[in-house]
């Protein structure tokens, strides 16, 4: 015989939470574990939880988390917002930790990218406009990354004994790489390929890690020290 009484209260729409002053948007989904979201845009919180967790367990975790909260939001309200590029002659654009002048060279051949010592030369048609010159160049550092990644990644499988099995580029705002355990598969931001050499050999060894230990545990953090010993530095480089 089953009581009512005894049974946890289950949040069974979405909904929003106010704790301590701070919003929170929680929707249910079809996982397992209960996610935590903090927009760099607004700094809007977001909890994505699992279907039946129940609305004490949901409270009780955004509760732990406060402060990271708070201190996440007030970092991405006083951090300076990228002026939106223009894609036009004499714009600076940044490729593995350097910066490049943009010049935009127009003819009726095949639209390419040229990295010359001090430019980044956008081959494109006449009159293209602004979202196709960025796309040529979002295409370009999702090749150049990619090969990139892929020259370090059978080094750093033989040192960490692990295998990825595929790995894939894409633009992500609030993430410079993740990982997939259960099929071995790694994703890198296309941002990342404006970042420094030693940035992307981070993040690689970071998602590799995973594979070794899914949570950013303590068994975590020792797998990156032995890894890479100076991992702590070269992450707060890369959040610059």
């Amino acid at each position: 015989m089953f009581f009512n009484f005894l049974k946890p209260k289950v949040i069974t729409k979405n909904s929003i939470l106010d704790i301590e002053g701070v919003c929170v948007y929680v929707s249910h989904k079809n996982i397992k574990s209960i996610r935590l979201k903090v927009s760099p845009s607004y700094g809007k919180v977001t909890v994505s939880a699992p279907l039946f967790m129940s609305e004490k367990s949901i409270y009780d975790f955004i509760h732990s988390k406060l402060e990271w909260i708070k201190e996440h939001q007030l970092k991405f309200k006083h951090q300076k917002r990228e002026v939106p590029q223009k894609y036009v002659n004499g714009e600076v654009h940044c490729y593995l930790g350097k910066k490049y002048e943009l010049k935009i060279v127009e003819n009726n051949n095949v639209p390419k990218v040229v990295l010359k010592e001090n430019t980044i030369e956008l081959h494109v048609r006449i009159f293209v406009k602004k979202e196709e010159k960025k796309a040529l160049l979002q295409s370009w550092y999702r090749e150049e990354l990619k090969k990139i990644a892929l020259e370090y990644i059978p080094d750093l499988e033989e040192v960490m004994n692990v295998s990825v099995s595929e790995l894939c580029i894409k633009n992500m705002r609030t993430r410079w790489g993740t990982c997939n355990t259960r099929v071995r598969r790694i994703w890198l931001s296309t941002e990342l390929a404006k970042k420094s050499i030693k940035s992307i050999e981070y993040v690689l060894i970071h998602e590799m890690v995973h594979l070794l230990e899914r949570s950013h545990s303590k068994i975590f953090q020792a797998y990156m020290t032995k890894f890479l010993p100076n991992w702590r530095e070269r992450k707060e480089e890369l959040n610059k």
